[in-house]
């Protein structure tokens, strides 16, 4: 049985009642959501809102509309969720924000897919890595300037496809429907956005950046 069929036996499973085959499709794309709250939850609120939270809310809601997803699914399950995902972190920065989100300190928010764009610093800190060894945390902040200095250049477009594919691990299908790109389009975009990117950094040896494909 491919993944897409299995995939679509446990969502008829779910929406008939069966709670097993609800958890295990969650189960399959939380650690995937969570990657993607982690990066896009504004700096402001990290400390007070746990991304498990976000994604048990969206979840939540999911479970309550899964009927009318089968009804009429205008997307796979999983950019569904991560639909719902965003959202609920839309509402969260409106909350504790409102128009205080365009603020001088910040870079101008935009909206991709329905979620909270990805910010340079935010991205610049995912791709330089976590929890450094006392010794190297010089490093780190050196290579996380650096890689905020080569983003910022960057067309706002060009660093969602490189969060989406590079961070968040979709799919080059699944970015471009995020982004209502043609998938030849944002194909091109990331390669170009990624190969602009290690070219900045040139031979920097911390830069972790692979040439895409």
């Amino acid at each position: 049985m491919s993944d897409v069929d299995d995939n679509d036996r446990l969502l008829h499973e779910a929406a008939a009642g069966d709670r097993a085959s609800w958890g295990e499709l969650l189960t399959r794309h939380r650690d995937r959501l969570r990657r993607m709250v982690a990066l896009r939850l504004d700096h402001r609120l990290q400390g007070r809102i746990d991304a498990s939270d976000v994604v048990q809310e969206a979840c939540l809601e999911a479970s309550n509309r899964l009927n009318e997803y089968i009804d009429k699914p205008a997307m796979s399950f999983f950019l569904w969720l991560r639909f719902l995902t965003g959202q609920k972190l839309v509402t969260l920065h409106r909350h504790h924000f409102g128009m205080k989100m365009r603020d001088a300190g910040r870079e101008v928010p935009l909206d991709y897919g329905g979620a909270p764009a990805t910010t340079s610093a935010g991205l610049a800190a995912q791709l330089a890595g976590h929890d450094p060894r006392p010794s190297e945390i010089a490093v780190q902040l050196e290579t996380q300037a650096r890689f905020q200095a080569v983003l910022e250049s960057l067309d706002p477009l060009d660093r969602e496809i490189i969060a989406l594919r590079h961070h968040e691990q979709l799919s080059n299908a699944e970015a471009a429907r995020v982004l209502e790109l043609q998938e030849a389009a944002a194909s091109k975009r990331y390669i170009r956005a990624m190969r602009r990117l290690k070219e900045a950094l040139g031979d920097w040896p911390q830069s972790g950046v692979e040439s895409p494909p």
